[in-house]
């Protein structure tokens, strides 16, 4: 149960009985701003207010609906694009000249290509397109790799998706369970894995499982050596180790079990394992505009709270509890409180777990040629979608030239 006291015939009293999407939150007091902002949050997502002598009792909900989940990612998505606007607008002729009218695409042979961004116009295509995914834009510190993958079967070479590998987040208990991880062994060996924090594919390839083609390229020969190549040189600062192995990687579905990652095989192996959930910590459930409202709280108190690591959920989540000792409620309660996510496993070597609790020294590594890939996924998924009329129909009607963010 979270608590908020309020004042006795406050605008939060107001906003509690006549909430409803038109309400304007306006007033001059940071405290009651940020109260209103965290109420209109957790009513979106459908938490329970009961009213209490000079405080609020909110209660979250046993689970989220998706439906709930997909409609709060939708409004931190929008924040997040009118926020961008000039520069998406600036940007989406880029986009529309990299990708394919659909009668193209339906006719290629769809032969991936992987391209690593290096160039100021790569970010730049693979930003753009980030802003199209139905969840909010956020970013990875650390190490990173950004893809952007190809349709070299095409003479323009089209976008078919994009995907992108970062440092993987420190402390998941259902993952470092599955590995075996202790917090010493979880902290030596943590930087041989990574996380797939974008994968997906673009229009019009999502309609012919784009998604599970781009899903198969993550796992294969190719990715490895591009990594292994940007690291070469790396070393870890205490230990002295290199750091381009990957024993695995993980990815997390927000939606709870993934079509895109559901029955992802290569021959008899099943290369996304579904191993548990996250906790549901988080701030993906309050706004941008709530998050806003609590740094100008603290600005107004003279409180200062550095970022040290860019937009980063560290730095969110001190904020978050700077504001909510400012305003006498547990921070705890709403962070965890967030959206839980899949967890899914794609292991790279047979003995990746040995590896990972420290009982083995070399990595005993699968072999998944791109090649390979691409015609499992061409046998099993592509031609079963082009045999459907809908999905030729979604296909056709698809103009790059009609190719929009928002």
């Amino acid at each position: 149960m979270l608590e908020i006291q309020y004042k006795p015939n406050s605008l939060v009293q107001r906003f509690i009985f006549e909430h409803n999407d038109e309400f304007l939150i306006q007033t001059n007091s940071p405290e009651e701003k940020v109260i209103l902002l965290i109420l209109r949050d957790l009513l979106r997502l459908g938490w329970e207010i009961t009213f209490k002598p000079n405080r609020i009792s909110i209660k979250p909900p046993q689970f989220y609906d998706k439906q709930v989940i997909k409609s709060s990612m939708e409004i931190k998505r929008q924040e997040s694009i009118t926020k961008k606007k000039i520069w998406i607008d600036k940007h989406i002729e880029l986009a529309r000249m990299n990708l394919a009218d659909g009668d193209e695409v339906w006719r290629s042979e769809i032969t991936p290509v992987i391209e690593i961004c290096k160039s100021q116009s790569e970010f730049d295509i693979f930003r753009i397109f980030r802003y199209y995914w139905s969840s909010p834009y956020s970013e990875y510190v650390g190490r990173r790799l950004k893809l952007i993958i190809r349709d070299s079967a095409l003479p323009n070479k089209p976008i078919i998706g994009i995907a992108a590998l970062g440092s993987s987040i420190i402390h998941i208990p259902d993952r470092d369970k599955w590995i075996g991880w202790d917090k010493s062994t979880r902290t030596n060996n943590l930087i041989y894995t990574m996380d797939a924090y974008v994968l997906g594919a673009l229009p019009p390839y999502n309609h012919l499982l784009g998604g599970k083609l781009i899903s198969y390229v993550i796992a294969s020969n190719e990715v490895r050596e591009i990594y292994r190549q940007k690291y070469k040189d790396a070393v870890t600062n205490i230990a002295k180790r290199t750091v381009n192995d990957i024993a695995c990687i993980f990815t997390t579905s927000l939606y709870g079990k993934s079509s895109q990652y559901n029955r992802v095989r290569f021959n008899d192996k099943t290369l996304y394992n579904q191993i548990g959930e996250t906790k549901g910590y988080g701030t993906l459930h309050l706004t941008d505009e709530t998050f806003e409202a609590m740094r100008e709280l603290l600005v107004c108190k003279g409180m200062n709270v550095t970022n040290r690591f860019g937009d980063g959920p560290i730095w969110r989540m001190r904020v978050i509890r700077t504001a909510a000792n400012i305003l006498g409620f547990d921070a705890d309660f709403l962070l965890k409180h967030s959206f839980q996510r899949a967890i899914y496993l794609t292991p790279l070597a047979t003995n990746y777990k040995e590896f990972l609790q420290g009982k083995s020294q070399q990595l005993d590594y699968y072999d998944y040629p791109l090649s390979s890939l691409v015609q499992y996924w061409r046998k099993r998924w592509l031609i079963n979608r082009r045999s459907n009329p809908e999905v030729e129909k979604a296909v056709l009607d698809f103009r790059r030239s009609e190719f929009s963010i928002g």
